[in-house]
């Protein structure tokens, strides 16, 4: 059973930190001009719906494991986009 809680923790913290990358690196570009307004609407949108996936996944028996590793997939995926652009 601890083991289960220090993996959660673990990917928490992951998410945390991938987290922080992605908003500074939006923050970046938004500071040089390199924003857009397409890029600030997809800042807003995508978190209503990774709230909207975390809310199905928990109401159809997920564990909060799972839902931190949808939200750590969702992070990478804006990262790296944001990184090749």
């Amino acid at each position: 059973m601890l083991a289960i809680w220090m993996k959660l923790a673990t990917d928490l913290s992951l998410l945390a930190m991938e987290s922080h990358a992605v908003v500074v690196t939006r923050m970046t570009m938004l500071a040089t001009g390199r924003g857009s307004a397409a890029e600030n609407t997809r800042m807003i949108s995508e978190k209503v719906l990774a709230a909207t996936e975390a809310a199905i996944t928990m109401a159809s028996g997920g564990s909060p494991a799972k839902v931190v590793s949808g939200y750590r997939k969702h992070v990478r995926a804006n990262a790296r986009r944001l990184n090749r652009g």
